[in-house]
């Protein structure tokens, strides 16, 4: 079982900043690839960044200067620094992480996790 912790939502004005963490713990034998979706109200979860095999995947131009994804590999965590935050940004952000779980039995699987999701609005 792998679970993930995400923090550091909140309300915010138009261009101020956030920083996202997400943390994985649990039977981890390996991650391939961590990063964060998020869904607006009204809209489908939509991918805003991701690495995976030391590959940045971004949504948009507009989200990846906005938006810098980063990881620590030895903590299992996944982190997103928001700059100049606009009102379109308001959703609930969501961590994912996929890999190899590896029971206390010595059993391997695959995994694929998601947080509970942290919410985001940016609002005057």
């Amino acid at each position: 079982q792998v679970q993930l912790v995400e923090s550091g939502g909140g309300l915010v004005q138009p261009g101020g900043s956030l920083r996202l963490s997400c943390a994985a713990s649990g039977n981890i034998f390996s991650i391939n690839a961590m990063g964060w979706y998020r869904r607006a109200p009204g809209k489908q979860r939509e991918l805003v960044a991701a690495l995976t095999r030391g590959r940045i995947t971004t949504s948009a131009a507009s989200v990846k200067v906005r938006f810098t994804i980063s990881r620590d590999n030895a903590k299992n965590a996944v982190y997103l620094p928001m700059n100049s935050l606009k009102p379109e940004d308001t959703a609930v952000y969501y961590c994912n992480a996929n890999g190899v779980a590896r029971s206390s039995g010595g059993y391997y699987s695959g995994f694929a996790s998601w947080g509970q999701g942290t919410q985001v609005i940016v609002s005057s």
